[in-house]
């Protein structure tokens, strides 16, 4: 690809990683299903990891991801900004992705009967870079998860910045 026309994709892709962050936390969703013993315990299980705290009423805190996931069969919202994001860059050629980070900050323990809502924004958009993968994009969002209470007040729970890297895979040798 030309100069030129490397420089104008890398300006429309940062024009509308600004758009999108322009948007704040337009995006959020509602958890599907409240927090239930079931579920922690099905977890517990998976991860093979065995607390008495969590069989009687919480929820680890690594769980806060897990209530708002829109797994097999559901999509998340139309103005979720990571994926748009993600579409952007899939249309200017940056086909494959690759987690590369998640930091996580837990503010207390979720509770039984617990509904969750999450929030998410984009963060930053960083590129173009050249990685070992190949030439991308690192994209970082930003969620929050929030419990409502009965007085109507709500509570930040959890938060998250997760960042991938969009790429042009190299070609092999």
């Amino acid at each position: 690809m030309s100069g030129d026309a490397s420089t104008d994709r890398h300006r429309r892709i940062m024009a509308e990683a600004e758009r999108i962050k322009a948007l704040g936390e337009a995006s959020e969703s509602m958890a599907p299903y409240e927090v239930n013993q079931p579920t922690i315990g099905t977890w517990l299980d998976a991860m093979g990891y065995e607390n008495d705290r969590f069989r009687k009423g919480e929820a680890p805190p690594s769980m806060a991801q897990v209530w708002t996931m829109p797994g097999l069969g559901r999509r998340r919202p139309d103005d979720d900004p990571l994926s748009r994001m993600m579409e952007v860059l899939t249309a200017e050629g940056y086909t494959a992705v690759l987690g590369t980070n998640c930091e996580q900050t837990y503010e207390r323990y979720l509770r039984v009967g617990e509904e969750l809502r999450v929030t998410t924004a984009l963060d930053s958009v960083a590129g173009p870079k050249s990685t070992a993968m190949g030439e991308g994009y690192f994209v970082t969002s930003r969620n929050a998860w929030y419990v409502r209470h009965q007085d109507g007040q709500t509570e930040k729970v959890a938060s998250m910045l997760f960042r991938v890297l969009k790429f042009v895979p190299r070609e092999k040798a």
